[in-house]
């Protein structure tokens, strides 16, 4: 039978160098949070750097459906007009939230606590996606969520008359489920507290700060009392450090390269990707470091250098949990063994990252072994090259844009399959790597046999 169906493949020749300078689009996580914060906030605030990528986009669609008024995005500039703590409207539709794990887990904190009921939907993808770990905690501070009994989406929200603040220690790091709450506990009767068994990502907090609302932390616990306020306050976005370690390791495999990336966020809770690939020998220069937003940022520099594998520490694991297709790239090329073990969460991501990748590594003659929390893989060492190839990314953003950057260090062609879902993080990916060198090119509307 055949069906047709539209679709986007990346075709890429092989070899080639990154050369020049490159800002990569703004912070998804950050963007994100910026209009659902913006939206609850006080007055009218000014956005700089927004990412008008198809999930930050749903985020924003659905605060719209809730009857915050913005004007934008346009060229990264958005202005929200913020409607106070409780000035959400009920949306009388379900609020479809695309592909976006993030945008489903912080509402359902933060729509957890409101007067009036919402139900969360998503894509297929999203909708196979686990939500109990947020949803459980959740429940425990009085929300009314419905759920699938595998605990996924649709997400349906009852109203209810208050939420109670608790103390909860995370049983996994997780700045999603970290955030949900601290967004409930906005609502919440009495001191609402996480714990975090390792450091994540911590734009929430800092955000929050920025906005005026007390938030107090204290080694790995950070706390939030309910009944504040947020005030209107200027933002400035960062570049996507998480889009950023795509072209990080693209320079470092490819000999001849020497690429600066500018105006990265540097947020301690981030940089696992740069702390790693040093630790592999990369030539990762810092420079200009400096404050934007609230958030650290600096420029980076990369230069081709040669790569050895490493056993990941796991304290960066959670630090670079959505860096790792890229960095299983980076280990592809070194010399040697590198080995990541603590990163179950990457079978629970867009796709299961650890068996997709290292299908597609085989298929291009990398010996990589999946293994429950993570893999191990056997670099070709500075003189190899990837075999060329068929690969799928099974509609993972991250999946499609990691093997086409394989491609620099590949022998043969590599063509990625369904590759659309790149929209969702990183808006004219094509475009822009192929200004500083990656041969790639996009082939749209295949005809598939099904």
């Amino acid at each position: 039978m055949t069906a047709s169906a539209q679709s986007l493949s990346f075709e890429l020749a092989p070899g080639g160098a990154l050369r020049g300078e490159l800002r990569v689009p703004g912070d998804k996580s950050i963007s994100h949070r910026a209009v659902m914060l913006a939206a609850l906030a006080e007055g009218t605030t000014e956005i700089d750097g927004f990412l008008e990528g198809a999930d930050s986009l749903a985020t924003l669609a659905a605060f719209r459906a809730m009857g915050v008024a913005a004007e934008g995005p346009s060229a990264g500039r958005l202005q929200v007009h913020g409607v106070g703590l409780h000035g959400l409207n009920d949306p009388g539709r379900a609020l479809d939230l695309g592909n976006s794990g993030t945008s489903m887990r912080l509402l359902s904190g933060l729509l957890a606590g409101q007067r009036f009921a919402t139900t969360l939907i998503g894509d297929a993808s999203l909708s196979r996606r686990p939500m109990g770990r947020v949803i459980e905690p959740l429940r425990q501070m009085g929300a009314h969520i419905e759920a699938t009994p595998e605990g996924r989406a649709p997400l349906g929200l009852l109203p209810v008359e208050r939420l109670q603040g608790i103390d909860y220690p995370l049983p996994v790091a997780s700045a999603q489920v970290k955030s949900s709450l601290l967004l409930a506990g906005l609502y919440a009767q009495g001191e609402t507290c996480v714990s975090e068994p390792a450091p994540t990502r911590d734009h929430t907090e800092r955000m929050l700060g920025a906005f005026g609302y007390s938030v107090r932390r204290a080694g790995n616990r950070v706390c939030l009392s309910g009944g504040g306020r947020l005030v209107a306050a200027p933002l400035s976005i960062p570049a996507d450090v998480s889009s950023a370690a795509f072209f990080l390791v693209g320079a470092s495999i490819a000999p001849g390269s020497d690429l600066t990336l500018t105006q990265v966020g540097m947020n301690p809770t981030r940089l696992g990707v740069v702390n790693i690939l040093r630790q592999m020998g990369a030539d990762i220069a810092i420079e200009r470091p400096r404050e934007l937003g609230g958030e650290p940022v600096a420029d980076l520099r990369v230069r081709a250098a040669p790569l050895h594998g490493i056993a990941i520490p796991q304290e960066q694991v959670p630090l670079a949990i959505d860096e790792f297709p890229a960095l299983f790239i980076a280990a592809a090329c070194a010399d040697g063994e590198t080995l990541l073990s603590g990163a179950s969460e990457l079978r629970v991501k867009e796709s299961d990252r650890i068996q997709v990748m290292a299908d597609g590594l085989a298929a291009l003659g990398v010996e990589a072994e999946p293994r429950p929390d993570g893999m191990r893989i056997r670099g070709l060492g500075a003189a190899g090259l990837l075999g060329g190839g068929e690969v799928e990314a099974h509609g993972d953003h991250r999946i499609a844009m990691a093997f086409a950057i394989s491609a620099l260090r590949a022998a043969a062609p590599i063509r990625v399959e369904d590759c659309a879902n790149v929209e969702t993080s990183f808006p004219d990916f094509v475009g822009l790597a192929a200004a500083v060198g990656l041969p790639i090119t996009e082939l749209r509307d295949v005809e598939r046999q099904a």
